[in-house]
């Protein structure tokens, strides 16, 4: 007998129909042996409606209503998995995140998971029953408010959970098969994983990667449960993100790791690029210290080599999209203490990351992934690196065709039939 946290997530509940089949998959699981903790997000697009439905009323409304609003989406398909599972002759039961004892810190919209107390999942488990759960959602220590966890927040709640329960496994159940080498939207040839580390799974969902978000793989990696990505309309075995040893070899020896894992794509990314920088000690860091303060996070940094006759220089760097007005409204307001001429902001780029742990042992990968943009008549305009990835940035427009040529170039694709996004989100 294993303890099994399962995920679903929109697409997988979005209608009546869709819940009883979810409902038929979770009865089947408990009546094979294992106990189930199930941990769900709301019904298909009812998130977005219901924040539609507030901005209707008004255009800022206040966060501590919008999250007690929000968190009614996964309050509903709790309680019809439940009244499903029960119709099958399984014993269920909702929880509610407050009921759940997942416990956030006070930041609502983006609250993020502080402990989990999960005494009275314990004994719904004890009782032979099964436990759904509303993902998304938890409550503060110290006020008793309800919070959202944001974007992928149902994620974050089953692996958190599964950490505080002990499970053996998380099973995250989407409308793909698993993780591809590549978004099969994009690449209808990518190759399905049979297994993936943390390290290279957190590098993918940082890239742009959509299957898992990056504080659930974090949140797994740091208290080492084992994620299985699979897909709710198969029964497909999907993808294990784990740091545990692959399966030996028919002679007895590991399976090698594969070089590479996949290519990531990202779109949401702008770039802001400050014009004429005195190249003097401190400037640099006082440019950062303005977009930090401004609460904007930074991916990539390129600074070019100053010109010698004026002793000015440019530094480029990317970041959120839905930060770009905040970060130029903060660099602007101390341009004159900073001393730069310029800003130019382009949003009209596209971000395309190799990832692969493999590449540390494996000299060449750089030269191959250029050469392969090369051929394909596309730019590089930054490059980013850590020790198993390697990103950079193109114009957008060029993107999809950016990816096809290198993951054709590492020879990833599939010989197999194509890969199925069944919900048609890749969520």
């Amino acid at each position: 007998m294993a303890l099994v946290v399962q995920k679903y997530g929109g697409s997988s509940v979005s209608d009546a129909a869709s819940i009883k089949r979810v409902a038929k998959r979770i009865a089947a699981a408990k009546r094979a042996g294992d106990d189930i903790v199930v941990v769900v997000s709301a019904m298909g697009d009812t998130t977005d409606e219901l924040i539609d439905l507030a901005q209707q009323i008004t255009p800022l409304p206040p966060s501590r209503e919008m999250d007690i609003l929000l968190t009614a989406g996964e309050r509903i398909s709790m309680s019809l998995l439940a009244m499903a599972i029960n119709n099958l002759g399984v014993k269920a039961k909702s929880f509610t995140g407050q009921q759940a004892g997942v416990i956030t810190d006070a930041v609502h919209g983006r609250a993020r998971i502080v402990d989990v107390v999960p005494h009275r999942i314990r004994e719904t488990i004890e009782r032979g029953q099964v436990a759904i759960v509303a993902g998304f959602q938890g409550v503060t220590s110290d006020t008793n408010d309800v919070t959202t966890l944001g974007r992928g927040g149902s994620d974050t709640t089953a692996v958190a959970l599964a950490a505080g329960l002990g499970a053996d496994v998380c099973e995250i159940y989407t409308d793909v098969d698993g993780v591809f080498s590549a978004d099969p939207r994009i690449v209808p040839a990518a190759r399905k994983l049979d297994r993936v580390s943390y390290d290279e799974m957190l590098e993918l969902a940082a890239s742009g990667a959509k299957v898992l978000v990056l504080r659930c793989v974090e949140y797994a990696r740091r208290y080492g449960v084992p994620v299985h990505v699979r897909s709710s309309f198969s029964t497909h075995t999907g993808t294990l993100v784990t740091n545990e040893p692959a399966a030996e070899g028919p002679e007895g020896a590991a399976v090698e790791q594969p070089i590479i894992a996949g290519v990531a794509h990202d779109r949401s990314e702008a770039k802001i690029t400050v014009v004429g920088v005195p190249d003097v000690p401190g400037k640099a860091a006082r440019i950062f210290q303005v977009v930090a303060g401004s609460g904007v996070n930074i991916d990539m940094i390129v600074q070019n080599v100053s010109a010698a006759a004026t002793g000015l220089t440019d530094i480029s760097f990317t970041l959120p999209a839905t930060d770009g007005a905040t970060a130029t409204a903060a660099l602007s307001e101390h341009q004159p203490d900073i001393g730069f001429q310029s800003l130019q902001y382009d949003d009209t780029i596209g971000k395309l990351s190799l990832i692969g742990a493999g590449m540390k042992s494996h000299p060449g990968v750089s030269a191959k992934l250029f050469a392969a943009l090369s051929d394909a008549g596309i730019n590089i305009e930054m490059i980013s690196t850590s020790e198993i990835r390697i990103s950079v940035v193109t114009r957008a427009d060029s993107l999809d065709e950016a990816v096809r040529a290198v993951h054709t170039a590492f020879e990833l694709d599939s010989d197999q039939q194509e890969a199925v996004v069944y919900g048609g989100t890749g969520r």
